[in-house]
Protein backbone atom coordinates (compact mmCIF):
# COMPACT_ATOMS: atom_id res chain seq x y z
CA UNK A 1 0.00 0.00 0.00
CA UNK A 2 2.72 2.47 1.01
CA UNK A 3 4.71 1.61 -2.11
CA UNK A 4 1.72 2.61 -4.21
CA UNK A 5 1.48 5.97 -2.46
CA UNK A 6 5.20 6.53 -1.96
CA UNK A 7 6.97 4.34 -4.54
CA UNK A 8 10.64 3.62 -3.85
CA UNK A 9 13.15 5.75 -5.69
CA UNK A 10 16.53 4.75 -7.01
CA UNK A 11 19.18 6.15 -4.67
CA UNK A 12 21.31 7.19 -7.63
CA UNK A 13 19.00 8.56 -10.33
CA UNK A 14 15.66 8.94 -8.47
CA UNK A 15 13.82 6.73 -10.96
CA UNK A 16 10.67 5.27 -9.42
CA UNK A 17 10.27 1.56 -8.81
CA UNK A 18 13.25 0.29 -6.81
CA UNK A 19 15.90 1.30 -4.29
CA UNK A 20 18.62 0.86 -6.92
CA UNK A 21 17.41 0.54 -10.49
CA UNK A 22 18.85 -2.00 -12.92
CA UNK A 23 20.61 0.70 -14.92
CA UNK A 24 22.37 2.17 -11.89
CA UNK A 25 23.09 -1.18 -10.23
CA UNK A 26 25.12 -2.50 -13.18
CA UNK A 27 26.08 -5.62 -11.26
CA UNK A 28 29.56 -6.93 -11.92
CA UNK A 29 31.40 -10.02 -10.81
CA UNK A 30 32.95 -9.42 -7.37
CA UNK A 31 36.67 -8.73 -7.62
CA UNK A 32 39.61 -8.46 -5.25
CA UNK A 33 41.43 -5.22 -4.51
CA UNK A 34 44.95 -4.87 -3.18
CA UNK A 35 45.18 -4.56 0.58
CA UNK A 36 48.43 -4.99 2.53
CA UNK A 37 47.07 -7.24 5.29
CA UNK A 38 43.70 -8.71 4.20
CA UNK A 39 41.97 -10.31 1.28
CA UNK A 40 39.34 -7.72 0.31
CA UNK A 41 36.56 -8.52 -2.15
CA UNK A 42 34.33 -5.72 -3.47
CA UNK A 43 31.31 -5.36 -5.73
CA UNK A 44 32.62 -2.19 -7.37
CA UNK A 45 34.48 1.09 -7.09
CA UNK A 46 33.24 3.85 -4.81
CA UNK A 47 32.01 6.22 -7.51
CA UNK A 48 28.88 7.26 -9.35
CA UNK A 49 25.73 5.27 -8.62
CA UNK A 50 27.40 2.93 -6.13
CA UNK A 51 28.71 5.87 -4.12
CA UNK A 52 25.22 7.41 -4.09
CA UNK A 53 23.78 4.11 -2.84
CA UNK A 54 26.32 3.81 -0.02
CA UNK A 55 25.60 7.39 1.09
CA UNK A 56 21.86 6.67 1.00
CA UNK A 57 22.40 3.78 3.42
CA UNK A 58 24.38 6.08 5.71
CA UNK A 59 21.35 8.37 5.65
CA UNK A 60 19.07 5.55 6.78
CA UNK A 61 17.69 4.02 3.55
CA UNK A 62 16.83 0.45 4.56
CA UNK A 63 15.64 -0.49 1.08
CA UNK A 64 18.98 0.53 -0.41
CA UNK A 65 20.83 -1.48 2.24
CA UNK A 66 18.79 -4.53 1.24
CA UNK A 67 19.66 -3.97 -2.43
CA UNK A 68 23.34 -3.73 -1.59
CA UNK A 69 23.14 -6.89 0.50
CA UNK A 70 21.84 -8.72 -2.56
CA UNK A 71 24.66 -7.18 -4.59
CA UNK A 72 27.47 -8.59 -2.39
CA UNK A 73 25.83 -11.98 -1.77
CA UNK A 74 27.61 -13.68 -4.73
CA UNK A 75 30.96 -12.91 -3.05
CA UNK A 76 30.05 -14.85 0.10
CA UNK A 77 30.63 -18.57 0.47
CA UNK A 78 27.89 -20.81 1.82
CA UNK A 79 28.35 -21.37 5.54
CA UNK A 80 30.64 -18.36 6.03
CA UNK A 81 30.55 -16.43 9.30
CA UNK A 82 30.05 -12.71 8.63
CA UNK A 83 31.00 -10.01 11.12
CA UNK A 84 29.65 -6.59 10.13
CA UNK A 85 31.72 -3.51 10.92
CA UNK A 86 29.51 -1.63 13.42
CA UNK A 87 28.56 2.03 13.52
CA UNK A 88 28.64 4.08 16.72
CA UNK A 89 25.62 4.17 19.01
CA UNK A 90 25.21 7.87 18.27
CA UNK A 91 24.95 7.26 14.54
CA UNK A 92 22.67 4.28 15.10
CA UNK A 93 20.24 6.48 17.04
CA UNK A 94 20.37 9.18 14.37
CA UNK A 95 19.85 6.81 11.42
CA UNK A 96 17.52 4.33 13.06
CA UNK A 97 19.36 1.43 11.40
CA UNK A 98 22.82 -0.09 11.28
CA UNK A 99 23.17 -0.15 7.50
CA UNK A 100 26.17 -2.45 7.35
CA UNK A 101 24.52 -4.97 9.69
CA UNK A 102 21.43 -4.97 7.45
CA UNK A 103 23.57 -5.40 4.32
CA UNK A 104 25.31 -8.35 5.97
CA UNK A 105 22.01 -9.89 7.10
CA UNK A 106 20.48 -9.78 3.62
CA UNK A 107 23.66 -11.11 2.02
CA UNK A 108 23.89 -13.93 4.56
CA UNK A 109 20.26 -14.93 3.97
CA UNK A 110 20.84 -15.19 0.22
CA UNK A 111 24.22 -16.92 0.52
CA UNK A 112 23.15 -19.25 3.36
CA UNK A 113 25.78 -17.78 5.63
CA UNK A 114 25.62 -16.62 9.26
CA UNK A 115 25.94 -13.17 10.80
CA UNK A 116 27.63 -12.58 14.16
CA UNK A 117 27.50 -9.02 15.44
CA UNK A 118 30.67 -9.52 17.42
CA UNK A 119 32.16 -6.02 17.27
CA UNK A 120 31.27 -2.79 19.00
CA UNK A 121 32.68 0.60 18.10
CA UNK A 122 33.73 2.92 20.88
CA UNK A 123 31.39 5.91 21.26
CA UNK A 124 32.19 8.93 19.15
CA UNK A 125 34.94 7.21 17.20
CA UNK A 126 33.52 7.00 13.67
CA UNK A 127 35.77 7.47 10.64
CA UNK A 128 33.35 9.51 8.56
CA UNK A 129 34.46 13.15 8.38
CA UNK A 130 38.06 12.44 9.30
CA UNK A 131 40.99 13.39 7.13
CA UNK A 132 42.96 10.68 5.37
CA UNK A 133 45.82 11.11 7.87
CA UNK A 134 43.44 10.79 10.84
CA UNK A 135 41.90 7.63 9.39
CA UNK A 136 45.29 6.02 8.94
CA UNK A 137 46.42 6.93 12.46
CA UNK A 138 43.31 5.52 14.19
CA UNK A 139 43.82 2.42 16.35
CA UNK A 140 41.92 0.47 18.99
CA UNK A 141 38.46 1.68 17.98
CA UNK A 142 36.69 -1.68 18.32
CA UNK A 143 35.92 -4.06 21.15
CA UNK A 144 34.30 -7.51 21.21
CA UNK A 145 30.70 -8.01 22.33
CA UNK A 146 30.79 -11.81 22.17
CA UNK A 147 33.49 -14.46 22.02
CA UNK A 148 35.10 -15.24 18.67
CA UNK A 149 37.80 -17.51 20.04
CA UNK A 150 38.66 -20.26 17.58
CA UNK A 151 36.28 -18.96 14.92
CA UNK A 152 37.02 -18.00 11.32
CA UNK A 153 35.11 -15.04 9.98
CA UNK A 154 34.75 -12.50 7.19
CA UNK A 155 34.33 -8.80 7.84
CA UNK A 156 31.56 -6.93 6.00
CA UNK A 157 31.60 -3.17 5.43
CA UNK A 158 30.01 -0.65 3.09
CA UNK A 159 33.15 1.03 1.78
CA UNK A 160 36.89 0.55 2.09
CA UNK A 161 38.63 3.93 1.89
CA UNK A 162 42.09 3.50 3.42
CA UNK A 163 41.68 -0.02 4.81
CA UNK A 164 42.36 1.25 8.34
CA UNK A 165 38.92 0.26 9.69
CA UNK A 166 39.20 -3.29 8.37
CA UNK A 167 42.69 -3.56 9.80
CA UNK A 168 41.51 -2.35 13.19
CA UNK A 169 38.60 -4.82 13.25
CA UNK A 170 40.90 -7.68 12.25
CA UNK A 171 43.31 -6.79 15.06
CA UNK A 172 40.49 -6.76 17.62
CA UNK A 173 39.21 -10.16 16.48
CA UNK A 174 42.70 -11.62 16.29
CA UNK A 175 43.51 -10.40 19.79
CA UNK A 176 40.42 -12.22 21.04
CA UNK A 177 41.47 -15.53 19.47
CA UNK A 178 39.50 -15.34 16.22
CA UNK A 179 40.76 -15.40 12.65
CA UNK A 180 39.70 -12.95 9.95
CA UNK A 181 39.82 -14.70 6.59
CA UNK A 182 39.18 -11.50 4.65
CA UNK A 183 36.58 -8.82 4.04
CA UNK A 184 33.67 -8.25 1.68
CA UNK A 185 32.81 -4.61 1.00
CA UNK A 186 30.16 -2.99 -1.14
CA UNK A 187 32.63 -0.52 -2.64
CA UNK A 188 36.31 0.41 -2.53
CA UNK A 189 38.13 3.59 -3.38
CA UNK A 190 40.92 3.52 -5.94
CA UNK A 191 43.67 4.35 -3.49
CA UNK A 192 46.02 1.38 -3.19
CA UNK A 193 48.87 3.65 -2.12
CA UNK A 194 46.89 4.79 0.93
CA UNK A 195 46.18 1.16 1.85
CA UNK A 196 49.90 0.42 1.76
CA UNK A 197 50.43 3.39 4.04
CA UNK A 198 47.76 2.07 6.42
CA UNK A 199 49.80 -1.08 6.96
CA UNK A 200 52.73 0.98 8.22
CA UNK A 201 50.73 2.72 10.96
Amino acid sequence: MLDAIFPPQCAACNALGSALCATCAQSVEPFEVDHPTLRVVTSGWYAGALRAAVLAVKDGRRDVAEALGARIAPAIARGALLVPVPTTRTRLRARGVDGVALIASVAASLARATVLRALEQRAGDAQRGRTREERLAAHGRFTLRVSVEGRECWLVDDVCTTGATLRDCAVAIGSAGGTVMGAVVVAATKRPSSWEEAARH
